[in-house]
């Protein structure tokens, strides 16, 4: 939502500067007594490219405003949300088909997941049903959130590397947070839909 909001601003003040900079100039002359005339033809010049900067702006603006009404529309109802324990975390979720299924079970209500620390870098558990998996070899890192044969979520405080399919990174912790979160003991991990 900040980005989309910075984007607004941005979008605005560019149209706010091409405004102003698009203003007529006049000419001076030492002499005061001197009176310039502007031909018609030059006024009309002078008064085009502020017209096209008006519209170039309007329709950047109206393109912003669009573009944010498109994308709320797109999301909807349908944020996916991730608490582990009580603490909400930010996740950046994968576009792929497990992703997409485990957004369809969290539709249907929260999707709820024992959790249990493995290895001394992990929290695993079974999601309750398979999902669709396109398993790669990956070298995971604190916050990554991933796919286990199928059917178990893994979250990494620390690293490991497995063949896996990504289903998504936690944004907002660092791995300090992430070891907080995670190493004191087994927890329990809800996914809803806001």
């Amino acid at each position: 939502m900040n980005t989309k909001m910075i984007f607004l601003a941005f979008c605005m003040t560019i149209m706010f500067c091409m405004s102003a900079c698009a203003g007529t100039t006049k000419n001076t002359s030492s002499d005061l007594g001197a009176v310039t005339e502007i031909s018609a033809s030059e006024y009309n010049e002078t008064e085009s490219p502020e017209e096209n900067v008006m519209s170039e702006g309007t329709a950047m603006y109206q393109l912003a405003v669009e573009n944010k009404a498109a994308e709320d529309e797109v999301i909807g109802d349908s944020t996916m949300t991730m608490k582990i324990g009580d603490t909400k975390v930010n996740v950046d979720w994968e576009d792929n088909q497990a992703v997409e299924a485990l957004r369809n079970m969290a539709e249907d209500g929260d999707v709820t997941i024992q959790m249990s620390m493995y290895g001394g870098f992990e929290q695993v558990g079974s999601i309750g049903q398979s999902l669709p998996r396109d398993d790669k070899q990956t070298t995971t890192s604190s916050g990554d959130v991933v796919l286990y044969s199928g059917n178990q979520m893994v979250v990494f405080y620390g690293s490991n590397s497995w063949s896996y399919t990504r289903l998504g990174h936690i944004s907002d912790k660092n791995t300090e947070d992430m070891t907080d979160l995670l190493s004191n003991g087994d927890v329990t991990i809800t996914i809803s839909i806001e």
